[in-house]
């Protein structure tokens, strides 16, 4: 089996998922989950981990973590190796707690974290464990609306900068946030996933693939380096929107830009020739672009689906 690849570098942002072996639970007590916490807060001692967000489910977790000395391999070793000695040992039994190696993405943090995010204190919900994330016990959601006091080393403060100046502000408008999915159906934020290796914008993954994986893009072994070597183009672009949009030109236009700033490494000036505007006019459009997102569903829906066929078109 060819080996997952693995992109480390100081101040990497991932959503890391590991499951039980067999679809077994990992977790089968409080105790459980009260010593898988207690590794998470070591790791950030220890290892200089940051945890901006988890939840624990039955037979897997969630964390969306940051990685300030680029060490992810060293912190997620003492995470679940030191809690399958504890697993092991409690209930006297021998060999392989979780399924392979737990699956890290590298996001843009910027573009993804408050929708990880949201993604993960949903969990529960998704799973019918509770009517409302608040009512599960084994997330962040709780510290994250100020229903309890959070532990120092659960860190908020990225996450909740986005939802106003004032702390209190913050949460109640982060509580929105994700209130306003519960019992909705939503894509996940991870269909944008490339080759299960890296969620953000084309031109973040240039960054990350010239940046990081220039010295690995000759090795085989690791496929997801050919799908990050595939780039997607203005004229895909054009062509899967035209595809998608008959009718509505202005309504065409204005996606086609937010998705060239959005897909692809071109400069905004360089973009901007396509439609006959300067970079700021490309950097105004994706923003209406953006603000709409959150209040029309229907048009959301409508990108999201683009995006999907222009993902599968590097694969």
């Amino acid at each position: 089996m060819a080996r997952p690849l693995r992109i480390s570098y100081p101040g990497a942002f991932y959503h890391i998922t590991s499951r039980g072996n067999e679809q077994k639970d990992i977790f089968k007590s409080n105790r459980d989950r009260e010593k898988f916490l207690d590794y998470l807060e070591s790791a950030t001692r220890r290892y200089d981990a940051v945890i901006h967000a988890y939840c624990l489910m039955d037979n897997h977790y969630h964390l969306l973590l940051e990685t300030p000395s680029g060490n992810l391999s060293r912190i997620m070793a003492h995470i679940n190796s030191a809690y399958t000695l504890y697993f092991n040992s409690k209930r006297k039994r021998f060999g392989h707690l979780f399924q392979g190696r737990y699956k890290a993405i590298l996001i843009e943090a910027d573009e993804y974290a408050k929708e990880l995010s949201r993604y993960i204190h949903l969990n529960p919900v998704r799973a019918k464990l509770a009517e409302t994330p608040e009512q599960y016990e084994w997330s962040s959601y709780c510290y994250y609306i100020g229903r309890k006091k959070a532990p120092e080393w659960l860190k908020m403060d990225f996450i909740l900068g986005y939802f106003g100046r004032e702390l209190s502000e913050a949460k109640k408008n982060y509580k929105d946030f994700v209130g306003i999915l519960i019992n909705k159906q939503y894509e996940s934020p991870l269909i944008n996933v490339i080759s299960s290796t890296i969620l953000g914008t084309q031109g973040f993954i240039e960054l990350i693939k010239d940046k990081y994986l220039s010295a690995q893009k000759e090795d085989r072994d690791v496929p997801a380096l050919k799908t990050l070597s595939r780039k997607i183009t203005i004229k895909d672009i054009f062509d899967e929107v035209d595809r998608i949009i008959k009718e509505d030109k202005k309504l065409s236009r204005n996606i086609k830009l937010y998705l060239s700033r959005r897909h692809t490494a071109e400069r905004l000036d360089d973009i901007g020739r396509y439609f006959g505007i300067g970079g700021s006019g490309v950097c105004q459009a994706g923003r209406r672009i953006s603000g709409q997102l959150e209040k029309d569903k229907p048009l959301a829906k409508t990108i999201k689906k683009i995006e999907s066929n222009l993902t599968r078109m590097k694969v």
